[in-house]
């Protein structure tokens, strides 16, 4: 991997917080340590999802597209917390 920073390691920290709807941010150690770990576990999914795709042949920019998609189409089914 390049010297990108990885998002599990952006988000969630003092450069860029996790915040409610309403802008305030999430200190709880706990919440933050939940986030980073399924920020982990979605990683590992997309990149091995992405090397099994090309194993078998498929376009590797068209696969990441389709992992944006599928990203972008989600919906929690929550109302916001208060």
């Amino acid at each position: 991997m390049s010297e990108q920073t990885l998002t599990e390691h952006l988000y969630g920290t003092p450069a860029k917080p996790w915040v409610r709807p309403d802008g305030t941010v999430i200190a709880c150690t706990e919440k933050l340590k939940t986030m980073r770990e399924n920020l982990e576990e979605l990683r590992q999914i997309a990149q091995d999802a992405l090397e099994d795709a090309v194993l078998m042949g498929c376009d590797e920019g068209q696969v990441k597209e389709a992992l944006i998609h599928l990203v972008q189409t989600l919906s929690s089914g929550y109302a916001p917390a208060d």
